[in-house]
């Protein structure tokens, strides 16, 4: 939409902080900002009533942008292009009628002058700037970017912890090449560099270090030898060291437990070593140890965690606040080794600090140094890689992260693979013409004709054929598999049952890009509901209903449930002798296994789960996934989203459209989260050895 400057006369706005005021009124009722950001500005208002309209636009401005996930306001970047920077006003959202759009009131403005304006108010401490005084401001400018003095705080926190961590140097054993060679048994082919080894070398030498890649690509075969290779050396000298394994949600620490439990048998390292090697994860919360209805935890710089190596997997997932708090909580001796997919969604919070951390990953950008000590230990020779490098010491983080290059789950033959690759490159052709030439048998792709359209309940319920089920399919087996009703509760049995339909639920999971309208969580788990019900596959009360999934969205730790756990609705036999009663079974995941129950009178934040969006179901893996995309853009769409769809399929995936070319300009926009966090550290000396 193409925009005329308005009159000065129509910018009083920007001359009178009452009449800014009001306009930020009218932008919340128009859905272009949140009630808190309005609430922000009065706040300050009325801190200085003779504040400057441009500190408070400005102010307005950055608290709306942590609503959408970023760290600050680039002032210069809003100037240049408002309706993309700022997602203001939401896209096809032209009725404004004769209200100032954000558009026309930043048309004109002068950074330089923006910037003057902040740096003279009262409200805004400058980043230089370490007086008392300063220190009382909410809003603090760095260079041309504007904070709210939390999440500042929270960037200076972790840059000062990293600055620490990647100057520390750690003394390798001596004989490590011979311990990674016994770890390693299998060499690679000719011509073929062993990312994990690499990995795995690095990480002994640093106080901090990153493993990331795509699914299926060892990042937890990966760190199971690392800690072979740290614990053996220590069990060896007397003294194990104390290893600690974390996840975001309680989902993805479940399926970590597993996958790492699995990995510690296969190692080829002695008994005594194999069992200091933790296979129990616990969420980062429970870490920590949260403190219900306030941001602090237990564990912090004065009370540090009694551990002297931790491993967070799925780290994309952390925002800043959360990665800040867990640095503040390490001890200074300890190593931190973070596992995560950098291309996938940023956490739902403010921040994307794994893709920040991992900007040069794919780059490589190893110094000579770096390279020749690699080559030293491990035997591996980059110098035919293709990667960058670093001559002049100007990426130190990138020391210290290495990525893993190649999938083993989704080789060169698989559709999923390929498809997460052309969309992760944003080359919406050659993605579109995989879908289109259905020449593989793990993709899919559904076209609706609209609402009425029931192709989709067919899906849902039966899946795409042999293989890749539907909801049809676990709640078959909560009938045939289900104990006889006189089996006694206390019965191994009825755990059992509750297991193999947890189980069987991961067959299926629709996602959807959106929570609202038609095609999002909420229509889309009513329409699923309605169509189970019509073929009679679930039955009872119109909530609570045997066979219902639920999805936890808050952490109780009363209940011992995290955010993200998926749970099931089962009628379970009681003790008395009385009539079956309606109870929920969890994977349990505070590292004991078996399933949890609870009653559904218990379970205040939970919401029915036949569809979830993309971003809850991080840290999960369906056998059959399906990805329903709605039918006009949103801001939401991007190829971070579609691919994180993509890659939690395991063997079967369906794209399920309404129009054409939704795709493929989600597939073209990249989620930009604007941050400080890496800025200075591109500045420090490379360490040497």
């Amino acid at each position: 939409m193409s925009l005329s400057p308005l009159p000065l006369e129509e910018l009083l706005p920007l001359n009178r902080a009452a009449d800014l005021l009001q306009l930020l009124e009218r932008w919340v009722e128009r859905g272009w900002l949140r009630a808190l950001d309005k609430a922000f500005v009065g706040f300050l208002y009325e801190l200085d009533p003779h504040s400057d309209p441009l500190v408070l636009l400005a102010a307005a401005l950055t608290s709306h942008q942590l609503g959408h996930g970023h760290v600050c306001l680039d002032l210069f970047e809003t100037l240049n292009a408002p309706d993309f920077a700022l997602s203001l006003p939401p896209e096809g959202d032209l009725h404004t009628g004769a209200m100032l759009l954000p558009s026309q009131l930043l048309h004109g403005l002068d950074g330089a002058h923006w910037c003057h304006a902040l740096a003279c108010s009262q409200l805004v401490a400058l980043a230089v700037d370490s007086s008392d005084a300063a220190q009382s401001r909410p809003l603090v400018l760095s260079g041309k970017r504007l904070y709210l003095r939390r999440y500042w705080a929270y960037e200076r926190r972790i840059d000062s912890a990293l600055r620490l961590r990647l100057a520390t140097v750690e003394r390798a054993a001596a004989d490590l090449p011979q311990r990674l060679n016994r770890l390693f048994d299998q060499p690679a082919p000719d011509g073929v560099i062993d990312w994990q080894k690499l990995a795995c070398a690095l990480a002994t030498r640093g106080a901090f270090s990153i493993v990331t890649g795509g699914p299926g690509t060892g990042k937890t075969t990966t760190v199971v030898r690392l800690l072979a290779l740290l614990q053996a050396p220590a069990v060896e000298a007397g003294s194990p060291l104390r290893i600690r394994l974390a996840a975001p949600t309680g989902k993805a620490a479940a399926r970590l437990t597993e996958s790492i439990s699995q990995q510690v048998l296969s190692l080829t390292v002695p008994d005594n070593v194999r069992e200091k090697i933790p296979t129990q994860v616990t969420t980062v919360h429970r870490l920590l140890g949260s403190r219900p209805g306030t941001r602090h935890f237990r564990h912090h710089l004065g009370n540090p965690l009694p551990l002297d190596v931790l491993v967070v997997d799925e780290a994309s997932m952390i925002d800043l606040e959360m990665m800040a708090n867990l640095l503040d909580a390490l001890p200074p001796h300890a190593r931190l080794i973070l596992l995560g997919d950098k291309d996938q969604l940023a956490s739902v919070e403010a921040g994307a600090v794994l893709g920040d951390l991992c900007r040069d990953a794919e780059a490589g950008w190893y110094s000579p140094h770096t390279r020749q000590w690699l080559q030293a230990v491990s035997g591996e020779d980059l110098s035919a890689s293709g990667l960058q490098e670093d001559l002049d010491g100007s990426h130190p983080l990138a020391q210290q992260v290495v990525m893993l290059r190649y999938s083993r789950r989704f080789g060169e033959g698989s559709g999923i693979g390929q498809l997460a690759r052309w969309v992760n490159q944003q080359n919406a052709e050659e993605a579109r013409q995989l879908l289109a030439a259905r020449r593989h048998d793990d993709l899919f792709c559904v076209s609706l004709k609209g609402e009425q359209d029931h192709a989709l309940e067919r899906l849902v319920l039966d899946g795409q054929g042999e293989g890749a089920q539907g909801y049809r399919y676990y709640l078959n087996l909560l009938q045939s598999a289900r104990p006889p009703l006189d089996t006694p509760r206390d019965d191994h049995a009825w755990t059992h049952w509750a297991q193999q339909l947890l189980q069987a639920f991961d067959a299926f999971q629709l996602l959807c890009a959106v929570r609202k309208g038609p095609w999002g969580v909420e229509g889309l788990n009513l329409r699923i509901t309605a169509a189970l019900r019509k073929v009679r596959l679930i039955e009872g009360d119109e909530q609570w209903y045997e066979g219902r999934p639920v999805l936890m969205t808050r952490n109780d730790y009363g209940l011992g449930l995290m955010n993200g756990d998926i749970g099931i609705a089962l009628k379970l036999p009681e003790s008395d002798g009385g009539p079956p009663v309606l109870r929920v079974a969890f994977p349990r995941n505070d590292g004991q296994g078996g399933v949890r129950f609870v009653l559904p009178s218990r379970l205040n934040d939970v919401e029915t789960v036949y569809a979830m969006t993309v971003h809850k179901s991080q840290g999960s893996e369906f056998t059959h996934t399906a990805l329903i995309l709605p039918d006009a853009l949103n801001p939401v769409l991007t190829k971070e989203l579609i691919y994180t769809g993509i890659t939690r399929a395991k063997r079967w995936f369906s794209l399920i459209e309404l129009r054409g070319g939704v795709f493929e300009e989600a597939v073209r926009r990249k989620v930009k989260r604007l941050s400080g966090l890496m800025l200075e550290l591109d500045a420090m000396p490379e360490k040497t050895d």
